[in-house]
């Protein structure tokens, strides 16, 4: 469901924001740790750059930076470029040339839940989100009781 540059631009995105104290970092830097090819990661983040979700600094000790707190990065933001997200703009899955609600294929119905809750995750979830565990709630034990 994810095409290979949003996958890219993810991975590039968390590891920025795990790596918040090494901020700039060089593309080649990303490229190496993700295992992204360079140039396609180069495109990439040119890319979120534009759209504003990094900043970039040029030259020698250059590189990238969220451009916001991971918090304030939606999902759907960092797509947005590489993913057509709406309904409106998503082709057939199952080969049909007209496919809508007025004139549905046969797998239309489903797909259609589908598409809306990838897309609510998209929205709903931030950088920060998938990029870090959440602290495990710890379970208050009651003490074991001792048979006599």
């Amino acid at each position: 469901m994810i095409s290979r540059t949003s996958e890219y631009a993810l991975q590039a995105m968390i590891y920025l924001a795990r790596h918040v104290d090494e901020w700039p970092i060089p593309s080649r830097v990303i490229a190496r740790e993700t295992s992204v090819p360079g140039k396609y990661l180069s495109s990439i983040l040119s890319e979120l750059v534009r759209i504003g979700v990094l900043e970039s600094s040029p030259g020698l000790g250059g590189g990238f930076r969220l451009a916001r707190p991971a918090k304030e990065i939606p999902l759907s933001e960092v797509f947005s470029s590489f993913e057509p997200i709406s309904d409106n703009c998503r082709p057939c899955p199952f080969g049909q040339e007209i496919c809508s609600d007025d004139d549905p294929c046969a797998g239309h119905d489903q797909w259609k839940r589908v598409r809306k809750a990838y897309q609510q995750f998209l929205e709903k979830n931030s950088i920060y989100d998938v990029s870090f565990m959440p602290k495990k709630r710890r379970v208050a034990r009651s003490p074991k009781r001792i048979k006599r």
